[in-house]
């Protein structure tokens, strides 16, 4: 019964905040735009690179410890912008967009270990042609960047969702 209730109340939460904020009586150009969205995804690549060495913790949201969905949260959240709390309903969230579309600032989904469903997240910091770079809480080696050449994540890529606009 209690897990029903915080889903509910989660959900509502959920449903009832936007992610993003508007000034009233303030109009932007496409280019203003385009430059706050690159302020915001620098804000954010700078603030989850900041927590690179720090340890793994199931359930973590803190410099004592991040597990992945728990360092994107807290990344976001920092800027004011609510997402759910695990990689699994973060990956409901925004635009599923293709691997070859994929920008800094994106999150990347993946379902390792043979998982049926996605359970890891990372936040795109880095796209070449051939690579994608992103920061995330591994178990193993706390939060750090990686890579998408990388055999254990190239074999268990999902997906690429746009979060920002």
């Amino acid at each position: 019964m209690k897990k029903i209730f915080v889903f509910l109340l989660l959900s509502i939460v959920f449903v009832s905040c936007k992610s993003t904020s508007t000034v009233a009586g303030k109009s932007t150009s496409k280019s203003e735009s385009k430059k706050e969205n690159r302020s915001l995804v620098k804000n954010l690549i700078d603030t989850a690179t900041d927590n690179i060495g720090v340890k793994y913790k199931a359930g973590g949201t803190t410099k004592s410890g991040f597990d992945c969905s728990g360092l994107v949260y807290t990344t976001f959240e920092s800027e004011n912008i609510k997402l759910p709390r695990s990689s699994f309903e973060q990956a409901k969230i925004g635009k599923v967009i293709p691997l070859n579309d994929a920008k800094k600032g994106d999150l990347i989904f993946f379902k390792t270990n043979k998982s049926r469903q996605i359970n890891h997240v990372g936040l795109i910091t880095e796209v070449n042609s051939d690579e994608i770079k992103f920061v995330h809480s591994s178990t193993s080696k706390g939060v750090i960047i990686s890579s998408t050449k990388e055999p254990y994540y190239k074999n268990s890529f999902e997906q690429v969702n746009r979060v920002l606009e």
